[in-house]
């Protein structure tokens, strides 16, 4: 017993969490994905019936949980997908940490693993904006991004972290679109663990969603850049700002709905990856 207890100890000052609260926390991610990807999914269908004139202007997170709210049991909604999105959030911070995904401390992996902290940091703040609209607490004027943006332009070199964290963005973006031209993000899944149907569910949603998402992400890091540029927090421009850049190219509407559907896809394959990715960090 007493060497159990010292194991434990030492894996506690280490900084390892203890075998009881991994299942628990790779749980809590599991969760956080499918409702992330719950998210995504009503995001893409609302910009969709925007690009065919069934809506309005395409939504943004902050949009899409306004409308939640408004609907009935819509708070208790929000309440889910803001515990949700906490779990998503445990769980990048857990892959950043004790690199479970094996990235190493190449320049790569490293990057890629800052990258799950900005996504936590983003995250973070729309788990809080639904909270605060759950609540009838108000949510201020500026979205995730712009938040984000403004208190890092008050840090000393503040453009300078802007601007490496549109960079960081803009280069996750485009390693999610090689990701989903080559099926690599494939090796995420336990394959063995899933029917014909839902592998091809998988490989389907996981190609088209991470292309439009790569596009999308891109977008977001630009204006980031934009953000450090002009210093300026209102450059900074999430989802919403990333469509609305979308519909105002030639043949918008055709390109938003295409990115719509794709948005939409993408939720269907992070509820899929809920389920099914590998998880390195408890039974």
């Amino acid at each position: 017993m007493s060497t159990t207890l010292a194991k434990e100890k030492s894996k506690f000052e280490q900084g390892e969490p203890s075998e009881e609260l991994k299942p628990w926390l790779r749980r809590f991610g599991r969760f956080g994905h499918m409702v992330k990807g719950s998210v995504y999914t009503m995001l893409g269908l609302l910009a969709f019936m925007a690009s065919i004139g069934a809506g309005g202007k395409a939504q943004g997170t902050k949009g899409l949980f306004q409308s939640l709210a408004s609907i009935p049991m819509g708070e208790v909604l929000l309440w889910i997908i803001g515990t949700g999105l906490i779990g998503y959030i445990a769980w990048v911070i857990i892959k950043s940490v004790f690199n479970t995904s094996n990235l190493g401390k190449s320049v790569s992996g490293m990057i890629t693993r800052i990258g799950y902290i900005i996504g936590a940091g983003i995250y973070g703040g729309l788990a809080l904006n639904a909270f605060q609209i759950a609540m009838h607490a108000g949510s201020g004027e500026r979205n995730a991004e712009q938040t984000m943006s403004a208190m890092l332009l008050r840090q000393p070199f503040g453009p300078w972290l802007v601007s490496g964290i549109g960079a960081i963005i803009v280069g996750y973006g485009l390693f999610e679109l090689y990701s989903g031209m080559t099926k690599k993000f494939l090796g995420k899944f336990n394959l063995q663990k899933m029917n014909e149907h839902e592998r091809k569910a998988a490989e389907k949603s996981g190609k088209i969603g991470l292309i439009s998402r790569g596009v999308v992400l891109a977008l977001i890091g630009i204006f980031f850049i934009q953000t450090a540029l002009s210093s300026n927090p209102g450059e900074a421009k999430g989802l919403d700002g990333a469509l609305a850049e979308v519909s105002q190219q030639p043949f918008g509407q055709w390109l938003l709905g295409i990115t719509a559907l794709g948005l939409t896809l993408y939720g269907v394959y992070e509820i899929t990856r809920g389920r099914y990715e590998r998880m390195s960090f408890g039974k």
